[in-house]
């Protein structure tokens, strides 16, 4: 005999992280699976990380007043619309946990963050995954016509994740104003600060006068604290305080908070680092473009390649020459934007694998 256990986790996938690069005999390996960014921690950020670490003893601060009221002055928002979690995940989960159930339905473009279906199905309500379009876009007017009196959530990633590409001011407008006033929108934005296109509106604009839409964002990627997992999300009041209903108590560390803190006063240091990242984006870009690639545009930090059924083979010739890339088998490759030296390896395979197509 075993514990029964929910019926909702039979079928559900368990989520995969990028692979840690494997090295032969001493040769260089680089990670360009797991969207993280590839520089040390910003000016100030280890050292206030490390003082922190000498009161682990004790709780953290469960409401993250610092990091909360440091988030406020950033945004220009009330500290009662914002709410921490353990990355944006996990702020994602509880806005799951916050809005949908048994007999609901969670809306979202697929492919999309590989999370989302998993955290939909955990909270017990069912996955509606709309295809993305021939150009790896959202196709907000098939999201608009799949909801129905069961919608209780909808996932826009933007930028999309593994795809890169963003949706634009005038389209996701039209598609809010499709959207029941009780039906929330998550805008999930983990990726905000490496988009270079003006079109693609900031979520924090667009939630100021939308009561049913929240905006997720992460210290994971740009701001470099991913092993530190602290996220937050920017939201009306209902929702917000929902979301603090919902929090793990005490599950962002002292140490991601103080940290967080410190990287959000090294603003200057963080554009610094992100321009010279979008830089060698567009570099890399470009050298794939040169080799014969088709790509769809990127306002991430990583690009994909929709490969088909030669996904494997491709993760596989990475693998062999010390890069890791992430593979979604039977329909491509998402490759973080990193080191130049893991970019110019990349680049390499690459073009011996194209040759060999």
């Amino acid at each position: 005999m075993t514990p029964k256990l929910r019926a909702e986790l039979d079928g559900i996938p368990t989520y995969k992280p990028g692979r840690p690069p494997v090295s032969d005999e001493g040769a260089p390996a680089y990670k360009l699976s797991s969207n993280e960014n590839p520089f040390p921690p910003l000016p100030g950020v280890l050292e206030a990380a490390t003082a922190a670490a000498g009161s682990f003893n004790r709780y953290p601060d469960a409401a993250c007043t610092e990091l909360i009221a440091e988030l406020a002055h950033r945004f220009g928002v009330p500290q009662t619309h914002i709410a921490t979690g353990t990355g944006s995940v996990g702020v994602a989960q509880q806005l799951l946990q916050s809005t949908a159930g048994p007999g609901d339905e969670v809306i979202y473009a697929w492919r999309s963050f590989e999370a989302y279906p998993i955290i939909t199905r955990i909270s017990g309500a069912t996955p509606v995954e709309v295809p993305l379009t021939d150009g790896e876009d959202h196709d907000l007017d098939a999201m608009a016509a799949a909801i129905t009196d069961r919608t209780r959530l909808i996932f826009i990633c933007n930028p999309n994740n593994p795809t890169g590409t963003a949706v634009r001011r005038a389209e996701l407008e039209r598609f809010l104003d499709r959207v029941p006033s009780d039906v929330l929108v998550v805008l999930d934005e983990a990726y905000r600060e490496f988009i270079r296109d003006a079109d693609v509106p900031d979520g924090v604009e667009i939630y100021r006068d939308r009561p049913n839409v929240a905006v997720l964002r992460t210290f994971s990627k740009a701001y470099g604290l991913a092993g530190l997992r602290v996220g937050f999300a920017i939201a009306h009041e209902p929702v917000a305080a929902a979301l603090r209903k919902t929090a793990m108590p005490f599950g962002v560390s002292q140490l991601a908070q103080d940290a967080a803190v410190a990287s959000l006063r090294s603003e200057e240091a963080l554009l610094e680092r992100v321009a010279g990242l979008v830089t060698e984006r567009d570099r890399v870009v470009g050298a794939l473009a040169a080799q014969g690639w088709t790509l769809a545009e990127t306002q991430a930090n990583f690009v994909w390649l929709r490969l088909g059924e030669r996904t494997l083979d491709f993760a596989a010739a990475c693998e062999r020459a010390g890069v890791m890339v992430r593979p979604f088998p039977g329909e491509g490759v998402r490759i973080t934007i990193g080191e130049t030296e893991a970019n110019d390896l990349l680049l390499s395979t690459a073009d011996a694998f194209r040759k060999e197509l």
